[in-house]
């Protein structure tokens, strides 16, 4: 498989499309249907051309070509990873067999459903974030936004290729399906509860691409260890996109509290609204909600199918390869905390291989304390007492074992009344979300930003702040 990116065929692609001519002739018949998609559903605001990372190959020696696109132009491909020989099967039950190419018979509708799921998530947060560029607090960020929607467009491109290529007339249908869901569509949502929710403004955005992303690289990471190479060799190539999402909010959420922090300095109180500031505790109530909505993508913590994905080599553990074990976990255990009725928590042993959504899940939430300690350290800076914290994982839950419970960030387990009466204490209110709103005004001059978020410390590819990074109508 060549590992330059080959832009002369009409569907850019390193997978030799125009050697087969029948699943060239059904990508190119979906190829209208996804820009028509993309033009109900993509971004809403008008451009002449935007600062763009484009793939040119997906070896190690550089990947990415930097220049401005004008969005509708962008071309959509496929790209797989290098494909390595040697490779065999790193766990379950088929362990150190050679990977497979095609799609085992018995595995079928267990792999396309995985495809499917993954698939589905890349076109809703397209959806979910059209109307951002029209608040957009800087050309900067305003190109983040474009650059993060183009690359969950490629991502679709990848699991469209993989449902075209690999699962005939049901993989068609499926791919048709992809794009008939809609965010927030009270007849056809989209699979999972996360990407029906609404991001009407930067900071959720922030949150969603600190949060939400970084469960997509968990999930894709997941997926990367497959026993089916093509699907590995697609997730391997969108990690590397799916890193720049992720540094979108990290930095995003860096710079909202640094901007916080600043104006709790300057007046000498923590309730900056009135300064044009997003108050910390307002911060807070967006991680609470977006950090534990994204846990619920990880499903309910015991799973007899994530045991058979396992098992049957299709979905591994993150980072499986460095496991110290034997990679198939027939005789291993694993401990997780239940909430009881009584209002106490009790841990259980459970088979290692019914938790494996808890594993991936606790790699999630050690990876994302990071992020909290990057945001205190900026606090502790401009010498504020305040801490941002992560809430207890059986916080506002609505999928897995405290789904039912009224679990306070602390972990506390109290009655209804109780939760609802101090709701807003913990989550963001209407009010919460009107004032955050009112605060997004777009800035499209060059060199400027809004007054509620501090500039970034480092342009894109080497350029300065004030470079023009969007080209507006």
């Amino acid at each position: 498989m060549p590992t330059k990116i080959d832009y002369d065929s009409k569907i850019p692609n390193n997978v030799a499309l125009a050697d087969d001519r029948r699943l060239q002739r059904a990508l190119e018949g979906w190829q209208p249907k996804f820009l028509n998609w993309w033009g109900e559903m993509g971004p809403e605001l008008e451009n002449r051309g935007v600062y763009l990372r484009t793939a040119v190959s997906v070896g190690r020696d550089g990947w990415a070509h930097f220049d401005h696109v004008n969005v509708p132009d962008y071309r959509w491909g496929i790209f797989l990873a290098e494909r390595d020989p040697d490779r065999r099967v790193a766990f379950g039950e088929h362990k150190g067999q050679p990977v497979w190419q095609q799609v085992p018979g018995e595995y079928r509708a267990d792999l396309q459903r995985l495809i499917v799921i993954q698939g589905d998530t890349e076109p809703a947060s397209v959806e979910q974030q059209r109307l951002l560029g029209l608040t957009a607090p800087s050309l900067y960020d305003l190109r983040n936004l474009f650059q993060v929607n183009v690359e969950e467009g490629r991502h679709l491109w990848a699991m469209v290729y993989l449902l075209h290529a690999y699962f005939g007339r049901e993989g068609r249908e499926e791919a048709e399906a992809l794009l008939h869901r809609n965010s927030g569509s009270p007849d056809a949502p989209r699979i999972l509860g996360a990407f029906n929710e609404e991001t009407a403004d930067w900071l959720a955005f922030f949150m969603f691409t600190y949060f939400t992303d970084r469960d997509g690289k968990y999930q894709l990471g997941s997926l990367k260890e497959s026993a089916f190479d093509p699907l590995s060799r697609t997730c391997t190539f969108m990690l590397k996109e799916e890193a720049h999402h992720m540094m979108v909010g990290t930095t995003g959420v860096d710079r909202v509290v640094t901007r916080s922090a600043q104006l709790v300095r300057e007046h000498d109180t923590l309730d900056i609204a009135a300064c044009g500031g997003i108050p910390l505790d307002i911060i807070q109530k967006y991680i609470n909600f977006h950090y534990t909505v994204s846990l619920d993508l990880f499903g309910s913590e015991t799973s007899t199918n994530a045991a058979n994905y396992y098992t049957a080599g299709l979905k591994g553990r993150w980072q499986e390869e460095r496991r110290k074990d034997d990679h198939r976990l027939t005789d291993h255990s694993a401990f997780l905390d239940k909430p009881l009725t009584d209002g106490t928590w009790s841990q259980d042993e459970v088979p290692a291989l019914l938790a494996l959504n808890l594993d991936l899940r606790d790699e999630y939430i050690s990876d994302c304390e990071n992020g909290l300690k990057r945001w205190n350290r900026i606090l502790e800076e401009h010498g504020i007492a305040f801490r941002l914290k992560l809430p207890h994982p059986g916080f506002n839950r609505n999928v897995g074992l405290a789904a039912g419970h009224h679990v306070t960030p602390d972990g506390t387990i109290v009655d209804e009344q109780t939760w609802e009466a101090s709701r807003h204490h913990w989550l963001p209110t209407a009010e919460d979300l009107a004032f955050v709103r009112s605060l997004m005004q777009p800035v499209y001059e060059r060199g400027k930003i809004a007054s509620w978020v501090a500039p970034p410390v480092n342009g894109i590819n080497g350029q300065p702040f004030d470079y023009e990074y969007v080209r507006l109508v």
